[in-house]
């Protein structure tokens, strides 16, 4: 029999997608799961720009409702004139003589105007509605953001749990594969085990310890990016809970999670109120082929040395306005707003499908992470159970060596396949409620 066994296959860490964390031999802090959401909501770079895009939408609202208020623009001026040609058109001065020229070198003049605008085709209004529903959605991305964060740091907690775990259990395997070098070379010393026997072990035993180098380098690398992601040291050496890796007990039923997706769903929301703002557009393009309307007022002085002076000078009244090239532009515009309107909607019914789709993949790696335990939970016992029969067939000399270390291997494959089914169902659940849009809430997260 082939004696090279490939340990590393079977040890290999699915940590391609982990965030951040640190290690050191230094310090250590364990960690549960709750505890890292937390973290990693605090300290998430993606939540605070979505954080900055709600503000952004709450500013573009308060510009909205703006529009409602009257607009008061000042302006005034002070010029100094070059020698003008004035003409005088009046026939004679005072007394009958002939009129003299006015000399103007100078000016100043101060204007003042206000104006409120009373209709204007129901745009500021439509402006203003739109306005909010667009808030409403950027709300809603940055709580389906969090959720997505959520998920994340779970994600990185799980795939440390694993890597921790895979180092836990090899390094027991490794301890007792160099107990057993030690047994099989007093046993060649003394004559009852041959040397080629001794080198299968020690070959197994090498095999073990490469496989441990790859584990710590994965580990290492883990801690690492999940203290960044945690907002701690670099060199913090996390110690996952393992009381975290609950099984979920209360599992319900693929539609009701379908329901619950369509429902809960943040995105499906803020596109509900995109396709309002749409509908909005479309109204707000149309009133440009109103005219406008607006109450008008104004202050004028002006004073022109040896010419004139013009002082409280009040103006008020009403202001009609009327682009008639609106009669054949804003069709344009409608059409363009209508387009956008088709576009959300079909962004709509695609997310719908994709929702659809989503529950259902994580509702299925569910369920096989959920049978994985299981079998593996039966492996467990089946493997140790097979090693002791192995163990005392070889003692009793019915069995070669390599018949003992593939049952020593099969029952260290079965125990780090148990590990990593518990982390992956954890795993598995919490990303079937991220896509039913209810992780946050079941978790109690605020």
């Amino acid at each position: 029999m082939n004696c090279r066994i490939p340990f590393q296959v079977w040890v290999l860490v699915p940590l391609l997608f982990l965030s951040r964390s640190g290690y050191t031999q230094d310090t250590a802090r364990k960690i549960s799961l709750d505890e890292a959401i937390g973290l990693s909501i605090k300290n998430s770079k993606s939540l605070r720009a979505a954080h900055a895009r709600v503000a952004q939408a709450a500013a573009s609202l308060t510009i909205a409702r703006q529009n409602q208020l009257p607009d008061l623009k000042v302006s005034g001026s002070y010029l100094r004139l070059t020698q003008p040609n004035i003409n005088m058109y009046s026939k004679t001065g005072s007394g009958g003589a002939p009129a003299q020229p006015v000399e103007i070198n100078q000016a100043a003049y101060a204007m003042a105007n206000l104006s409120l605008p009373v209709f204007s085709g129901l745009r500021v209004q439509y402006g203003i509605r739109s306005s909010e529903y667009l808030e409403k959605a950027a709300v809603l991305d940055a709580d389906r953001d969090r959720e997505a964060v959520i998920l994340n740091a779970i994600e990185a907690f799980s795939n440390l749990y694993k890597a921790r775990a895979n180092e836990r259990v090899i390094l027991e395997n490794l301890a007792q594969s160099r107990s057993r070098d030690v047994d099989f070379a007093n046993l060649e010393k003394n004559g009852l085990l041959a040397r080629n026997d001794k080198l299968k072990a020690l070959l197994q035993t090498a095999n073990i310890e490469l496989a441990l180098a790859d584990v710590e380098n994965n580990m290492k690398l883990a801690t690492v990016n999940m203290n960044i992601m945690l907002g701690l040291p670099e060199e913090t050496r996390l110690v996952p809970d393992s009381s975290s890796l609950v099984k979920p007990d209360d599992v319900k039923s693929l539609v009701d999670y379908e329901q619950l997706a369509l429902q809960n769903r943040k995105d499906m929301q803020a596109i509900e109120y995109r396709k309002k703002a749409s509908q909005t557009g479309i109204k707000t393009a149309k009133a440009d082929y109103f005219p406008s309307l607006a109450l008008t007022s104004g202050y004028i002085a002006a004073d022109i040395p040896n010419f004139i002076t013009i002082t409280n000078a009040l103006t008020f009244g009403v202001g009609l306005s009327y682009n008639v090239a609106s009669l054949w532009k804003t069709n344009a515009h409608v059409t363009e707003a209508k387009a956008r309107l088709a576009e959300v909607q079909a962004n709509e019914e695609a997310l719908n499908e994709d929702i659809r789709r989503q529950v259902n993949q994580a509702y299925q790696a569910l369920m096989t992470a959920n049978k994985k335990i299981e079998v593996t939970q039966v492996s467990i016992e089946q493997g140790k159970e097979n090693y002791k029969i192995v163990k005392n067939k070889y003692d009793n000399n019915l069995l070669t060596v390599t018949d003992l270390l593939d049952a020593n291997v099969l029952m260290l494959q079965s125990q780090i396949s148990y590990e990593v089914a518990k982390a992956d169902a954890l795993v598995a659940y919490n990303a079937l409620l991220e896509r039913a849009g209810i992780l946050a809430s079941t978790r109690n997260i605020k």
